[in-house]
C-alpha cells in the first residue's frame, strides 16, 4: 500500500497555512503577465491539485481568484472551481524531483534570456483545456492589452 504524499505550504509571515494532499494534476511555469505581476518574477512555477486536496486555515484575502495573506501579502493560492494552483516556492519543503514542470505557458512572453525548459511542453499562450483540444484562445487578462 502506498502513502499519500501531504504537502504544507505559507504564506511568508506564516499567517495563512495550506496544505495538498496526494500528486499533482499537473505542474507547469507560467510567463503571463498577470503571473509576472503577481509573483514579481519573471515566470512562476506551480502545481495543481484538485480543489478537494487543497485545505487553508488563517484569514485570505482575495483578489479575483488569487488567495494571498492580508498581513504580510505572501500569495497562497489560485482557486478556481475545480482546482487549487500553488506556487511549488509556497511549500514548506523544497520541493524533490518529484515536481518538475512539464509544460510552460505564454512562452511569448518568455525573456529572451530564459531557455525552453529541455522536455517540457511549450504553449504560445494557454494549454488546450480537458474538453477542448484545441489550443485555448488567449486569456482576457493584462495580456490582451495593447502594446503588452
Amino acid at each position: 500500500m502506498s502513502e499519500i504524499i501531504r504537502r504544507t505550504g505559507s504564506c511568508l509571515c506564516g499567517g495563512v497555512q495550506f496544505t495538498v494532499t496526494g500528486a499533482p494534476l499537473r505542474i507547469g511555469l507560467c510567463h503571463c503577465k498577470d503571473c509576472r505581476k503577481a509573483g514579481g518574477s519573471v515566470y512562476s512555477a506551480y502545481a495543481i491539485w484538485p480543489r478537494e486536496a487543497f485545505e487553508v486555515t488563517g484569514i485570505v484575502s482575495t483578489y479575483g481568484t488569487r488567495s494571498f495573506c492580508p498581513t504580510c501579502g505572501g500569495r497562497v493560492a489560485f482557486l478556481g472551481e475545480d482546482e487549487a494552483e500553488v506556487t511549488i516556492g509556497s511549500l514548506d519543503v523544497a520541493p524533490t524531483d518529484d515536481l518538475v514542470p512539464e509544460y510552460e505557458l505564454w512562452t511569448s512572453r518568455r525573456e529572451t534570456w530564459l531557455h525552453a525548459l529541455p522536455g517540457a511542453e511549450q504553449f504560445e499562450h494557454d494549454r488546450p483545456t480537458a474538453n477542448n483540444t484545441q489550443l485555448a484562445e488567449p486569456r482576457p487578462l493584462s495580456d490582451a492589452v495593447a502594446g503588452s
